[in-house]
């Protein structure tokens, strides 16, 4: 049914198969504008904060320092906790707190792994390196079977 509805709606977009140069339109720029509080943390800069290593190497490091609560693996619990922390200036993790938590202690073991990780490599606005606010969420999935 999803396939048919995205077939027909290629179909009847007419710029989709118009013959000619392609036209570029550019992005609107989503680059936050300084603050008026110099240690107020920006959302979204010009250059993101990285995880030594990357997106895969902070996979892996929170895959093999995470623990699986006890009382959630008791009650079955499974889904995402979403962390919210500040990379600082220097690359390191401040103000850590859960945004949305699914019980069980998994909210506090994902807390405890971020408020652990390496220092970052911190986020730059406009040359100048930014506190910056970063969103992660945590995967909690217990192996088929369950218990």
């Amino acid at each position: 049914m999803k396939l048919h509805m995205l077939l027909i709606s290629l179909c009847l977009s007419p710029t989709l198969f118009a013959q000619g140069d392609p036209v570029v339109v550019p992005a609107p720029m989503t680059v936050q504008e300084p603050a008026d509080d110099p240690d107020e943390a920006f959302t979204i800069v010009e250059e993101m904060p990285e995880f030594p290593g990357g997106p895969e190497a902070m996979m892996k490091y929170i895959s093999s320092h995470i623990n699986y609560p006890q009382d959630a693996i008791d009650n079955e619990i499974e889904g995402s906790v979403f962390i919210s922390f500040v990379v600082e200036r220097d690359g390191s993790i401040g103000e850590a707190k859960v945004l949305r938590g699914i019980g069980g202690g998994c909210s506090e073991e994902a807390l405890r792994v971020v408020n652990s990780m390496p220092n970052w490599k911190p986020g730059k606005q406009r040359g100048k390196l930014v506190r910056t606010r970063y969103n992660l969420p945590i995967r909690f999935k217990l192996a088929s079977g369950g218990k």
